[in-house]
């Protein structure tokens, strides 16, 4: 009987040295040992076969091809962090999926990297492959197939380095692959394999003569996630360089030599709205090339759309359901250029909103909370980002009341523990956040020469006290669905004191608004990269009164008079698209979404119609010289608090089953606005003078206000 997650690599006595790899492109070890393996294998049978469940996994990076088709590329992201790299992370993920051969010989082929490249990868310290499939054929029998003996392997040595391909370098001859011990204990993922699909830009194919060099622009209709693909015809050495430019930027990029026919297919993520491609024949015969992007994503139907019958607006969604598309992989991007680990949440949290009024698939959203749970697990409740944990808790709030799993709750329920015992030792005696280990993330913004993403506790302190509040808040929620009582009120005592403390301390009466944090000293120990001295500065700016209105830490008439000296700029300073989110929210909890809504979603129109192909990072640069990218869906707010807004959304019950909608056109003529529910859409269509009209599923109770 074939074994399930029976792993294999390349035989230890033929290959010593290509055994052990890095943790993590984080970790501070050895050298990675990069290499690309080949696994390989034919199945041929009687009868057709129907359907193939399949198993599957690889350490770091696969492509799984059957009959030279690739089906599956993984594996599913383990999660990580920007610290605890210098050791395996605990768990490690299978895809199991189904397809359908409809053929009688199953040509089975693994192409494996071994070696972390992008920081949102990991290894558990050396190379494997493993794949286990229950095979039904056409006669409804069954029979099953693994990785191990039959199996054979080899090295493709053409694979030189991260983004680099030598065809003078021919792979090394087939031989019995060999079983290795299972250190990845594999638990299955619960979402579904990424999709992909072959771009192939005008102008892809280029032909040149002999010592000729071109350089060719191709572009994409819009900024795609992707692998670089390069097909060479050629009799002689050919060089080709394809950067991948979101606008006209450099870009990242792969390199490939070529001294024969053939194809190279790169392991890296790219995000490109274009692709620059330079090439060399050195050659004294004609040469040709394809260019070809290979964009993938996470499976995604637009399933929800809203319309505001606005070009602009309109627009500005579509670009969001774009970018956001483009971000949701194996696990949400930041950006598919930059690639973060999952421990960047404020990033998440938002992106997990969207996808209620996009593409409606939340197992990803689900699986990125229990995946931060390991990590805050792992490190005793401790992420990189302070904020970044304290976010964590509404995320996980939030995808619990869209889904209704409750078994998500209790498979995190050990985190929240160690996560709010961690942040209570560092409160000080004054009531407030005194002693963490730095106060960010606040924003991409540099405030008199301090960055806002570890600012001093000037800068910074107000703003996580306020997150640690609405922490603490969410947390009693979820304690109470837990059936947590006695928690669930020390939460709420908590909360209590640390308002009393944040009115007291952080809230400035001259100015009537809340400064971003006290000037005392910062104890000496606290000092690093991360923490910088406090200044003796007092600041009164928008991101500390802007988390108050929004989480209720002021009374609402003070948060209404907050936002509308906020919106009026009559407090100073700016935020970046991320931190718009948190000013959506205030507004809509406040009673003021008729007001403001549409005047701050008009604010990404300058960008979105600068750059339709993609969300810019921010709205202005931080710093002279640095350049944002263009497929950064943590600012994409519009397209969930547009549609929330236009709705009037009030979820009342785990899972969606019931709804509260209080319709407004926004001072809009017309408006159509769609969410997904478990259940299946919610629909609205409002018209100034006219009464709303809803179509929902019968298992959605929705009560109109």
């Amino acid at each position: 009987m074939p074994q399930r997650d029976c792993w294999i690599w390349l035989p230890e006595s033929a290959y010593p040295e290509a055994q052990s790899t890095v943790y993590s492109a984080l970790s501070d070890t050895s050298a990675g040992n990069y290499l690309v393996a080949e696994f390989q294998r034919c199945y041929s049978f009687d009868q057709p076969v129907r359907r193939m469940r399949l198993r599957v996994s690889g350490d770091t990076a696969f492509r799984l091809y059957l009959n030279d088709q690739a089906i599956v590329t993984g594996p599913p992201c383990v999660g990580g962090d920007f610290i605890g790299n210098e050791t395996a992370r605990e768990h490690f993920f299978a895809y199991e999926t189904e397809i359908s051969p409809d053929t009688a010989i199953l040509s089975l082929r693994a192409e494996v990297r071994m070696c972390p490249v992008q920081i949102c990868e990991y290894s558990k310290g050396r190379g494997g492959f493993m794949l286990w499939a229950k095979l039904t054929f056409e006669d409804g029998s069954q029979a099953e197939i693994s990785t191990g003996k039959g199996w054979l392997c080899r090295k493709l040595s053409a694979y030189t380095a991260a983004r680099s391909f030598d065809g003078r370098c021919a792979p090394t001859a087939l031989m019995p692959a060999e079983a290795i011990s299972d250190v990845w204990h594999c638990e299955t993922a619960p979402i579904p394999p990424r999709v992909e699909r072959t771009i192939q830009p005008e102008g892809s194919k280029i032909a040149f003569g002999p010592l000729e060099e071109k350089n060719v622009i191709l572009p994409l209709d819009r900024i795609w996630a992707g692998f670089v693909q390069i097909a060479a015809r050629c009799r002689g050495e050919v060089r080709v360089r394809v950067a991948c430019r979101e606008i006209d930027e450099e870009g990242s990029g792969e390199e490939a030599l070529f001294v024969s026919d053939g194809v190279y297919r790169g392991f890296t993520l790219h995000s490109a709205g274009s692709l620059k491609v330079t090439c060399k024949n050195l050659s004294q015969a004609p040469a040709e090339l394809c260019i070809s992007f290979i964009e993938t994503h996470y499976p995604a139907e637009e399933a929800a759309r809203t319309t505001v019958y606005d070009e602009q607006i309109d627009q500005v969604l579509k670009t969001a359901a774009h970018t956001l598309m483009i971000c949701r992989q194996t696990h949400h991007l930041d950006s598919p250029r930059h690639c973060e680990p999952l421990a960047c949440t404020g990033d998440y949290y938002i992106e997990s909103l969207m996808t209620l009024f996009s593409y409606g698939d939340m197992r990803l959203s689900a699986f990125d909370v229990l995946r931060t749970a390991h990590l805050l697990e792992r490190e005793s409740g401790r992420m990189f980002h302070t904020s970044y944990s304290l976010i964590w808790v509404l995320m996980l709030r939030d995808t619990y009341m869209a889904m209704g799993d409750l078994a998500l709750l209790k498979r995190c329920e050990s985190a929240l523990d160690l996560l709010l015992k961690r942040f209570a030792g560092y409160l000080g005696e004054n009531g407030l956040l005194e002693t963490p280990p730095d106060y960010m993330f606040v924003d991409w913004i540099y405030i008199d020469g301090f960055t806002l993403h570890h600012p001093p506790k000037a800068l910074g302190q107000s703003c996580l006290n306020m997150y640690y509040y609405a922490a603490l808040c969410g947390a009693a929620q979820l304690y109470q669905w837990l059936g947590r009582m006695t928690a669930a009120a020390e939460c709420l005592k908590r909360a209590a004191l640390l308002r009393q403390a944040i009115n007291e301390l952080l809230f400035d009466p001259e100015a009537n608004a809340y400064c971003e944090g006290l000037n005392t000293k910062t104890a000496e120990d606290l000092i690093g990269g991360w923490m910088p001295q406090n200044t003796g500065k007092r600041y009164i700016r928008k991101h500390a009164n802007i988390l108050a209105a929004c989480f209720g830490v002021c009374d609402d008439e003070t948060g209404k008079d907050l936002i509308d000296r906020i919106m009026r700029e009559e407090i100073e300073g700016d935020c970046q698209p991320y931190f718009q989110h948190f000013l959506l929210e205030a507004v809509y909890r406040l009673g003021l979404r008729e007001k403001y809504t549409l005047e701050i979603v008009r604010r990404w129109i300058p960008s979105v119609q600068e750059c339709p192909k993609g969300l810019a990072e921010g709205f202005y640069k931080p710093e002279p010289g640095y350049r944002f990218d263009h497929s950064h869906a943590w600012g994409g707010s519009p397209l969930y608090a547009l549609p929330k807004a236009i709705m009037g959304l009030e979820i009342l019950s785990p899972g969606m089953t019931r709804i509260r909608l209080r319709p407004s056109t926004l001072g809009l003529k017309a408006a159509h606005a769609e969410l997904m529910t478990p259940c299946g859409p919610v629909v609205l269509d409002v018209q100034e003078g006219k009464a709303p009209i809803i179509t929902h599923p019968a298992d959605v109770q929705v009560i109109l206000a």
